[in-house]
């Protein structure tokens, strides 16, 4: 009898134990979006990078963590642009993990999803750019417009997909294509719907980055 009552406890404490580590996961991704929404230097989004793929390795089923991840990594391609030896490796690894977020989603229904995904993606191929635009520009360029495109018609109101937009409108020439004006225009398209959005563990980044484009056109 003494043998059972060990048993059942030590069935009730694994169970508890268990419970508690998996709530404990959700709270570690949140943590880390929360941190995420304050970082602003290309340090914050290296030691971030680290700490979603810590995540990953323990929620193994989601998404999520491998989605952050990359995009710390086009964030420092991003920061460090000018600097275009240092970009390679955070944009090769930036490149895997969107591949890693993607084999997680059911690409058929999860369509918001992808359309979130395929925007880091056009980020993470315009930091290849980056590197060398003579070598790369023609091939990664092309690439990173092809997923922008590809997200906004997943999700025509994505905030981040239209951000991308507003990006490659102010920056191209207007020889090649590109208006500033009409760049600033989705900027404040993208700002007004990223207002609608609440904060979670789910992608709502891209206030910054509006306003920071805005603030090149004042």
């Amino acid at each position: 009898m003494k043998k059972l009552v060990l048993a059942i406890l030590a069935l009730v404490s694994f169970y508890f134990t268990s419970a508690a580590q998996e709530q404990g996961k959700p709270n570690a991704l949140q943590n880390a979006v929360t941190k995420l929404d304050q970082a602003t230097k290309a340090k914050d989004f290296e030691l971030l990078e680290k700490e979603f793929l810590q995540i990953a390795a323990q929620q193994k089923k989601d998404w999520l963590p491998y989605y952050y991840a990359a995009f710390c990594n086009a964030k420092v391609g991003f920061i460090n642009q000018d600097d275009g030896e240092s970009i390679e490796p955070f944009s090769n690894r930036g490149e895997e993990q969107v591949q890693m977020a993607k084999s997680l989603l059911d690409t058929v229904k999860q369509k918001k999803e992808l359309s979130e995904l395929y925007t880091v993606l056009s980020m993470v191929y315009r930091t290849k750019v980056f590197i060398n635009p003579m070598t790369y520009g023609r091939k990664y360029g092309v690439l990173s417009q092809q997923y922008r495109v590809k997200a906004q018609e997943l999700n025509p109101e994505n905030p981040r997909a239209i951000y991308v937009k507003a990006w490659e409108m102010y920056k191209t020439p207007k020889m090649w294509g590109g208006d500033k004006e009409a760049g600033k225009q989705l900027a404040t398209r993208s700002l007004a719907l990223l207002q609608k959005e609440q904060s979670s563990v789910q992608p709502h980044w891209g206030k910054t980055e509006n306003q920071e484009l805005l603030g090149k056109n004042k």
